[in-house]
């Protein structure tokens, strides 16, 4: 599965993938999802909102246990992110056939559409869409740096936009989500884990900076005539780094954009965002303050205006205690363990599909060892016994679950 999934949406120079919503990339790989169930057996189907989901049993049947995760990608991101979880939910099956298991519950096999946010800026539209935390109406207005909406980017991929929209009565059938996923850390590394169980999901958010100031010429302006906007997103940057520091916080300027954009121009205008991301919500409330403070007081001086937006807030996800419980219990006497300890339960500063879903079905996720820690990148890593001891848990944990 690994290497039919290989080459999609890979970019030759960085190496890395760039499988953006609705894109050519995302319909190969949505072509590879159907392939895979439709190998094994599985009714394949798409959702109002876009999700690919691979049925074994009745869907209408209610209290069923499904497990995937996301195939698309972080601009130059990296092999591992969301596409672990989808081929280790397709191999753990065929781990339970192996095994000769015989299932009570309905079980499926899902792709969420957009987890990233890539093309439009939000994250997890497709989970988000069905939960009802994203309208249609603001899912109509998403655009991409090219100004292409979401529905001219839906439509254009053969589906319909106007569809989209919550879909309780679907997330009512499911009795358990199992996300597995590479951890985006290095957690498991350092006890010597190679899989781990998430306890929560840090409070996160993204916030939109527009620093505005006056265009004018490089070379004929004096310094001291200059409303120059990159020197106080500049000082933005550092500030949200002194921030972090002192609050133990995460915040993260990743992108930018600039007007006019010349090399021999000073800028108009600087658009930067912020992602700011914290262990508890008092934590992220003080670091996201203390930057845009500091922002204005930096601006003030220069004679900047700044508008400060938040584009998007998930709060503090807590994944089903009982759920949570109830897998350690069955890894605990999983193939995996040999060292007679309890499966490591760790919090996750990233975002993810099952913590979306939380709020409206009981969730969990499975985490595989990520020797380096690094995510979003070309340079993302897990090893292959690693791997395949996430398969195994994740088998465990679905016969467990569906087949009692």
């Amino acid at each position: 599965m690994w290497a039919s999934l290989r080459n999609i949406g890979r970019n030759a120079e960085s190496g890395g993938y760039r499988r953006y919503a609705w894109t050519g990339a995302d319909a190969d790989c949505r072509l590879w999802f159907r392939m895979q169930a439709e190998a094994r057996g599985l009714d394949c189907e798409v959702d109002r909102n876009g999700n690919q989901w691979a049925w074994l049993g009745d869907p209408l049947a209610g209290d069923a246990v499904v497990t995937g995760s996301h195939l698309d990608s972080v601009p130059d991101g990296g092999a591992f992110d969301g596409p672990l979880g989808v081929v280790s939910s397709f191999a753990a099956l065929d781990e339970l056939r192996r095994r000769g298991v015989e299932f009570n519950r309905p079980l499926a096999i899902t792709n969420f559409g957009d987890e990233e946010g890539a093309r439009f800026g939000l994250a997890c539209v497709g989970s988000r869409l069905a939960a009802g935390q994203l309208t249609a109406e603001a899912a109509h207005r998403l655009r991409d740096g090219d100004g292409v909406t979401l529905p001219q980017a839906m439509e254009a991929a053969g589906y319909d936009p106007d569809a989209i929209g919550p879909d309780p009565e679907r997330l009512a059938r499911i009795g358990a989500f199992v996300e597995l996923h590479v951890e985006q850390g290095r957690a498991l590394d350092l006890t010597g884990d190679p899989v781990g169980i998430a306890s929560a999901i840090w409070p996160h958010g993204r916030w939109r900076f527009d620093f505005r100031g006056e265009a004018n010429h490089a070379g004929t302006t004096r310094l001291a005539d200059r409303r120059d906007p990159m020197l106080t997103y500049a000082e933005t940057v550092l500030a949200a780094r002194r921030e972090a520091e002192l609050t133990g916080a995460l915040a993260t300027f990743g992108k930018i954009a600039v007007e006019p954009n010349g090399v021999n121009a000073i800028p108009s205008l600087v658009r930067g965002w912020l992602d700011s991301r914290a262990a508890d919500q008092d934590t992220l409330d003080t670091v996201v303050a203390g930057i845009e403070r500091a922002a204005r007081e930096h601006a003030e001086r220069a004679g900047i205006d700044l508008d400060v937006v938040r584009e998007s807030f998930t709060p503090v996800v807590e994944f089903q205690h009982a759920l949570r419980d109830e897998l350690g219990a069955i890894l605990k006497g999983s193939a995996i363990r040999d060292t007679g300890r309890d499966v490591p339960v760790l919090g996750t500063g990233a975002g993810h599909d099952a913590g979306i879903l939380s709020a409206s079905v009981p969730t969990a996720m499975l985490f595989v060892r990520n020797p380096t820690g690094i995510s979003h990148s070309p340079a993302e890593y897990a090893a292959e016994d690693d791997c395949v001891a996430g398969v195994i848990a994740l088998a465990d944990v679905l016969e467990g679950l569906a087949c009692r």
